[in-house]
């Protein structure tokens, strides 16, 4: 089985959050970003990769993708923290 990601995009720093799970990172940040993501990524102008997290499993990270998706917004915004503690941009590390 071939592996997965996790991953959050966002607008500003603490601003809106989308969680979203993919085989190929930096194929969905681009889709997102030419408005062929997902509608909330688009409504909210979601354009900042903020946090990832690889898989070797894709059904392990989709189920993460699941829990995480049910989780309060401070457990969300602590997860992102923690790796990416300004809300840089993380897409220039994927090649995106």
């Amino acid at each position: 089985m071939k592996g997965g990601w996790v991953y959050m995009m966002a607008d500003r720093y603490r601003g809106t959050i989308y969680t979203g799970v993919t085989a190929d990172i930096g194929r969905r940040v681009e889709q997102h970003r030419s408005d062929g993501g997902s509608r909330f990524v688009k409504r909210y102008g979601l354009d900042r990769l903020v946090y990832t997290e690889w898989h070797d499993e894709i059904e392990f990270a989709i189920a993460q993708e699941k829990a995480i998706k049910k989780w309060c917004r401070q457990w969300k915004v602590d997860l992102i923290e923690q790796a990416n503690p300004n809300w840089e941009d993380l897409s220039h590390l994927i090649n995106a």
